[in-house]
């Protein structure tokens, strides 16, 4: 996009003008008695009582008309309409409007009055001060700022121009005091684990890999901090949670971001059972809480989170899309069915990674309402207990919703050192073979185990996934405020 070169130029011409006149135009202290939102909220006893008021902020319209300027500046706190006359303070200081422009940060002194159109506005008894001179203008209209690409990389531009940007920051930050605030309520306990590691785990996925100069040795960003955490109900801690910033060095689509958010919760004495009633208890309480109703509109579809949510078994749901059980069939079997069925994999997929290629491809995407998927195959979930009656399958579940979005994954912590230990032996062997996801053997998890870890659940929230849901957001780019993007050279 070409640079507005001769709008900058003037702009800049007008900075020399005010610094002419010995004024800083970028000054260190600004004085104002009110924000504009408590202008508008005691309107009618600031004009009754006839007090002058002094506010500042973003000038995002001038409308000159002769002898007199109507304009409208915000604050962030809220909007109002300005008023100046030539005749009320003086030609010379009206001259001086001439040197500001749309963008630019003021401060403003006055009093209150309604138009005749009811409209509340400020008439100024003094020109305008400029506290921050704009060198860029703001998008065109500034009220319009539709290229997506400029909207993510200029984040700034776009909380100026689309309400909706700046509404989805204010709505993050309620999300997290609404799970916040619900967690502390239970008795969890709020921590925080490293993100620099030394053994990437508590998922599948490819991490992020740094090095570390003084020590000489690799460290990863952390693709969860599960690990931590249940070393933290060794410890004696029986509920934590973490709202953790995590890494996964995987590809980009509207629900995958390499950085992102997720909460996650862990609980000594519950199971999975229990974790899917407190989720059905914790969106009962959240989604009203953002939305206004636990009925949300996402991408045209009516969803309700009332409880209770459907529970279907993984295995049977795949096995009805496939046409086949999968547990008749050899790997190799498992690898032609699922070509047949135009699912790709890479000849490095173990089982439990081809089965998940599966229910990706053929299951998740006719999701709409909140489902639980239950009782996954153990190959899948190195980390969860196995069930008494099936050994081949765990006490795990995920919540989809909205056309196949995961929102979360829990399960029955496994708390039996030897058995993780084969598991993760399990996944190395994934790892040698190709499989960058694989998990690792942690060894000082594992010795943590050893002491004694309690009967346990949790879960992972994806905070992004939720906002993105909750929001009816088309991409997961439109809630994280700086997202991950290509270089702007990039082809």
């Amino acid at each position: 996009m070409a640079e507005p070169n001769d709008e900058i130029t003037t702009r800049r011409q007008r900075l020399e003008h005010i610094r002419a006149r010995d004024i800083d135009p970028y000054p260190s202290t600004v004085r104002r008695t009110h924000t504009i939102a408590e202008v508008i909220e005691n309107f009618e006893r600031i004009l009754e009582q006839k007090e002058t008021v002094t506010i500042a902020g973003r000038i995002l319209s001038l409308r000159p008309h002769g002898g007199s300027t109507f304009a409208n500046i915000s604050d962030g706190t809220g909007t109002i309409q300005l008023y100046v006359k030539a005749d009320e303070i003086g030609e010379d200081s009206y001259q001086k409007l001439e040197d500001i422009d749309i963008a630019d940060f003021v401060s403003c002194v006055g009093n209150l009055f309604l138009t005749k159109r009811g409209e509340k506005t400020l008439l100024l008894n003094a020109a305008p001060t400029v506290i921050s001179k704009a060198l860029r203008p703001l998008p065109e209209k500034w009220h319009g700022l539709s290229d997506i690409e400029q909207r993510y990389r200029k984040r700034y531009l776009d909380l100026i121009a689309n309400p909706k940007a700046k509404e989805i920051v204010y709505l993050r930050a309620k999300l997290l005091r609404e799970l916040r605030t619900f967690l502390d309520g239970k008795g969890y306990l709020e921590v925080d684990t490293p993100i620099l590691q030394s053994i990437p785990g508590g998922a599948n996925a490819r991490p992020f890999v740094t090095h570390h100069n003084t020590l000489n040795v690799d460290l990863y960003l952390r693709i969860a901090p599960e690990l931590y955490l249940k070393q933290l109900l060794v410890g004696g801690i029986p509920k934590v949670y973490e709202i953790a910033r995590c890494f996964r060095n995987e590809g980009m689509d509207p629900t995958h971001n390499p950085e992102f958010t997720q909460i996650e919760m862990y609980a000594a004495y519950e199971n999975y059972e229990d974790y899917m009633r407190m989720v059905e208890e914790l969106l009962s309480a959240v989604v009203p809480a953002i939305c206004g109703s636990l009925i949300v509109s996402v991408d045209g579809q009516s969803i309700d989170f009332t409880p209770p949510y459907k529970r279907v078994d993984w295995n049977e749901t795949l096995n009805a899309a496939l046409g086949e059980k999968t547990q008749n069939l050899s790997d190799d079997n498992l690898r032609k069915l699922l070509k047949k069925k135009g699912v790709d994999a890479e000849p490095s997929d173990g089982r439990g990674t081809l089965l998940d290629h599966a229910y990706k491809k053929l299951v998740r995407p006719h999701i709409v309402a909140p489902t639980f998927f239950i009782n996954h195959p153990l190959s899948l979930s190195p980390l969860s207990k196995t069930r008494t009656d099936k050994k081949d399958e765990v006490e795990r579940f995920q919540l989809v919703v909205a056309g196949g979005i995961e929102m979360m994954n829990g399960f029955s912590e496994l708390n039996d050192p030897d058995d993780q230990r084969r598991r993760f032996e399990e996944q190395e062997k994934l790892r040698r073979a190709g499989d960058e996801e694989a998990q690792r053997i942690d060894e000082s998890y594992l010795e943590a185990m050893e002491h004694g870890m309690p009967p346990a659940a949790g879960i992972g929230i994806g905070i992004d996934r939720l906002l993105t849901i909750l929001t009816d957001s088309a991409s997961i780019k439109e809630v994280i405020l700086f997202p991950t993007l290509r270089p702007k050279d990039s082809k």
